[in-house]
């Protein structure tokens, strides 16, 4: 008769280990660590969005009020009309980006400031005497004579600046 101790003649079977654990499905602790990640990045990227449309518009601001300065310093209306229409150029090219704005030019250009602008004012627009000062000053010297209201024109590029701010598409930088 086998010796019911001796290992050789036991029919046992080696020790198993359980399965490792898997990562899948992940527990409930990495499903909100993973949300929270998503809710961060989305966070910071509207966060962004927002912070560079508000630059954006300080910058345009800050850059009129320094025409402004300017103009009343040196009551210069050839420069003020030059200042004026390279701004409201940079900004049509920010602002409608997918455009061909940087091609436009004379009336089609006065028409399309006048027809993106949100909030005209009754008694201007672009298509006036007043507009027309943007069109020749940019190619005139410092000491030419230009006959226009600087007063009419710069609240003419200040409300096409304010209502065009509204409809920005861009930003992304």
């Amino acid at each position: 008769m086998p010796d019911a101790l001796d290992p050789g003649t036991l029919d046992l079977r080696d020790i198993h280990l359980p399965e490792p654990i898997s990562w899948w499905p992940l527990a409930p602790g990495w499903w909100i660590t993973l949300a929270a990640i998503v809710l961060i990045i989305a966070a910071v990227f509207i966060a962004r969005k927002i912070y560079l449309g508000k630059q954006l518009r300080r910058d345009i601001n800050t850059e009129l009020e320094l025409i402004k300065q300017q103009y009343q310093q040196l009551e210069n209306k050839p420069q003020l009309a030059r200042a004026l229409s390279i701004l409201l150029r940079r900004a049509n090219i920010t602002y409608y980006p997918e455009s061909n704005i940087a091609g436009l030019t004379g009336q089609q250009w006065l028409q399309h400031l006048d027809k993106t602008n949100d909030r005209p004012l009754a008694d201007l627009a672009f298509q006036s005497e007043t507009g027309e000062a943007l069109l020749s000053a940019p190619y005139l010297p410092d000491n030419a004579e230009l006959d226009f209201d600087a007063g009419k024109l710069i609240r003419l590029c200040e409300s096409w600046l304010t209502s065009a701010h509204g409809k920005t598409q861009v930003l992304s930088r």
